[in-house]
């Protein structure tokens, strides 16, 4: 009987912490728009053709979580309270545990995500309109460059 309150307390609080991640189809740095203009949604530059780089800005992540995080810590959690004490104490240390784990673990993910660098590629394309394409790094490319955006990715042609 112990084994099945535990079991349903365990369920519960993976239901609850799954209902809290993210499905956004944007890519890690979402669709945004700067203010001076550029767009930088993944969609619309996935086919963009040629054009000119305008500007090169070094970028953070906005340390967004996609619930995973949250969802290992909070199981870590639980099954490291349910170890703890016995009877009411055991599913009341589970389900703390879970909480713990579950706050613990978004906190990481947020952190990892936040401190990884990009770089927003500001494009002015050949038929005047202007794109953002973030990327990982830059390789050789440089304000004034011809380049192509193929798939998403700027590239020096």
């Amino acid at each position: 009987m112990k084994a099945i309150k535990s079991l349903t307390a365990l369920v519960a609080v993976g239901a609850i912490l799954g209902g809290c991640a993210s499905s956004s189809p944007d890519p890690y740095y979402g669709n945004q728009r700067y203010g001076d203009g550029y767009n930088t949604s993944y969609r619309d530059s996935a086919s963009a053709g040629y054009g000119t780089i305008e500007s090169i800005q070094v970028t953070n992540g906005d340390g967004r979580t996609s619930g995973a995080g949250a969802i290992v810590g909070g199981l870590v959690g639980a099954l490291a309270g349910n170890q703890v004490g016995s009877g009411g104490g055991r599913t009341a240390a589970t389900v703390a545990g879970g909480v713990a784990g579950a706050a613990i673990g978004n906190n990481v993910e947020r952190n990892r995500d936040a401190a990884q660098q990009g770089y927003a590629v500001n494009i002015r394309l050949d038929n005047g309109e202007y794109r953002t394409v973030v990327q990982d790094n830059v390789y050789d490319l440089r304000v004034g460059n011809r380049v192509r955006i193929v798939d998403g990715r700027v590239y020096r042609y």
